[in-house]
């Protein structure tokens, strides 16, 4: 599963790019870093004032909560096996992060952070990797080791730790999307680390537009090369992918993404999975789990569930090839 995406150079996702366009009514923009990643969010809003002070307490509130880099928070205290007490924020996600376990069958898992961290791509520098090693951490990995009771965290076995950050950006835009909703806005777009949700219309009272960037070695910069460009209202995307972070390796190539039930990155020629679903944070999770199971399992999921859809870009024999549900609407070149 995809993991750490709080620190920029740690960010396994492939970000989506907005297309810009010259806006011919006046809409505001919020623009910064949080979690380790950029935001940008662009409303239409009636009142002279602007909502930057909402977003700013919403994204502090968040990184009390859930960021594993905020020594402070809630889940860093709970990952020290504090007494601590949690907050909606916490119990929501975390909710979820459960229940889409159970739905993917432990391909997502936000218990496999010792995982990520023996293979380089966590908080500490990679070790030597032995299946006795990996047999180990499946001891004290697994969402079955900890549960919310009574408004607390248990856990079967001290050393389980937990790191949403393949969901909590998701989650991020989605809490600003209900707040936008609350007062009345009828158009935004919260794009936060690459995770979106949105509503409306654009300036030009079109559907929003949100580029798809190609899933190639080296193209690190969002918007540089592109796959193809999705228009979207009234619901969450995210995209995951193998291509900006991986390592190579006695000539074998080593992806961030880890298949939580055997603790080894993945090999599939499934290179980026952009799902669209009814919120952020499903779309956010969901495209972790459908890079972790690959492409046949991935469709199999789709068909399964018609609340989702998804733009899949996979290699067949040195080629792109593109597998798409017919919810995914794309944008037509005007001539």
């Amino acid at each position: 599963m995809k993991f750490s995406k709080l620190l920029p150079v740690l960010i396994p996702v492939v970000l989506l790019s907005l297309t810009s366009c010259k806006q011919s009514k006046e809409y505001k923009v919020i623009d910064g870093f949080t979690q380790g990643t950029t935001y940008h969010i662009v409303y239409e809003y009636d009142s002279a004032d602007s909502l930057n002070n909402i977003v700013d307490s919403i994204l502090v509130a968040i990184d009390n909560s859930l960021s594993v880099y905020n020594q402070k928070s809630i889940i860093s205290a709970v990952n020290r096996n504090e007494d601590v007490a949690l907050d909606t924020l916490f119990i929501n996600v975390f909710n979820r992060s459960v229940e889409i376990t159970n739905a993917s069958k432990g391909a997502f898992d936000i218990s496999a952070a010792p995982f990520f961290d023996i293979w380089g791509f966590g908080f500490k520098n990679k070790e030597s990797v032995t299946d006795q090693k990996l047999d180990s951490i499946k001891t004290f990995t697994g969402m079955d080791k900890i549960k919310i009771e009574n408004g607390k965290v248990v856990k079967t076995d001290p050393r389980v730790t937990i790191n949403v950050n393949a969901i909590a950006q998701g989650y991020t835009a989605d809490v600003i999307a209900q707040e936008f909703d609350r007062r009345g806005i009828a158009n935004y777009l919260v794009e936060i680390g690459g995770e979106i949700m949105c509503k409306g219309k654009n300036a030009r009272g079109e559907l929003w537009t949100i580029a798809i960037d190609k899933p190639v070695d080296g193209n690190n910069i969002p918007g540089q090369d592109i796959q193809d460009i999705v228009e979207l209202t009234g619901r969450g995307l995210a995209t995951s992918g193998n291509y900006r972070k991986y390592y190579e390796e006695n000539g074998e190539k080593f992806s961030h993404t880890i298949d939580p039930s055997t603790g080894k990155p993945v090999k599939h020629n499934l290179l980026s999975a952009t799902v669209i679903a009814k919120d952020a944070m499903t779309a956010d999770a969901m495209a972790t789990v459908l890079m972790v199971v690959g492409l046949d399992k991935a469709k199999e999921i789709l068909a399964a569930d018609t609340t989702m859809d998804a733009y899949l870009v996979y290699s067949e024999q040195g080629v792109f090839k593109v597998y798409k549900t017919e919810g995914v609407q794309i944008r037509q070149t005007k001539k």
